[in-house]
């Protein structure tokens, strides 16, 4: 791969690996919201194992970018979710060690995506002595993800069902009522559409 930066019109553009790089990412992105938002309940397992050889490649292809990093952290967090049980637990330590590796190289990447995406592990896995869970990790990575990305659909998402399962009912209305308010995001259609369905749940819940 040659890097090398193309000009067009007198403007510079983006740099020839870094095209190759987004649209990887953009693959990648699209494959896990078929996987999660499609796809039957019994073939998501499957499905994300063969993502998380993809994005350990791309992680691979690109050495000191923070935006593989991430994704290989939220393919391997879901699919842990899809795995469940004791086998589960390695993933989300890999995970986890994939989103920690992102925030040392580039914090605010992908609109802080590392710090949702920690935070999220954070209240979902078990504590000690099987996991690493700690809602006070997650009360923290997941404002930062909000400070970051204020009006994010998967920030504000995150930290609205940690706050509903901290029995803060109130307060988690007002952040997914912002989810079902975002924007939605160029190329991530499904993702948008799935997360919202499920804010959508969580809000009924709450009532």
């Amino acid at each position: 791969m040659k890097w090398i930066v193309m000009v067009l019109a007198g403007v510079m553009a983006m740099p020839l690996w870094a095209q190759d790089m987004q649209a990887e990412l953009a693959q990648i992105q699209q494959r896990w919201a078929q996987i999660q938002y499609q796809l039957p309940d019994d073939d998501k397992e499957k499905a994300f194992e063969s993502l998380a050889k993809e994005a350990e490649t791309f992680v691979a292809d690109y050495p000191g970018r923070a935006e593989p990093l991430i994704w290989q952290g939220i393919v391997l967090s879901t699919y842990a979710g899809a795995k469940g049980g004791l086998g589960a637990l390695g993933l989300v330590k890999e995970a986890r060690a994939s989103l920690e590796a992102a925030l040392k190289i580039a914090p605010e990447a992908l609109d802080g995506s590392a710090y949702t995406s920690l935070g999220s592990l954070y209240y979902q896995v078990p504590g000690w002595p099987l996991g690493f869970g700690d809602d006070e990790m997650a009360r923290k990575y997941l404002q930062k993800s909000l400070a970051i990305n204020p009006e994010g659909i998967d920030a504000n998402y995150f930290f609205g069902d940690f706050l509903a399962e901290q029995d803060e009912p109130q307060r988690a209305r007002v952040y997914l009522e912002k989810v079902l308010a975002a924007p939605s995001r160029p190329g991530r259609e499904v993702a948008d559409a799935g997360r919202r369905a499920e804010a959508k749940s969580l809000l009924e819940d709450l009532n």
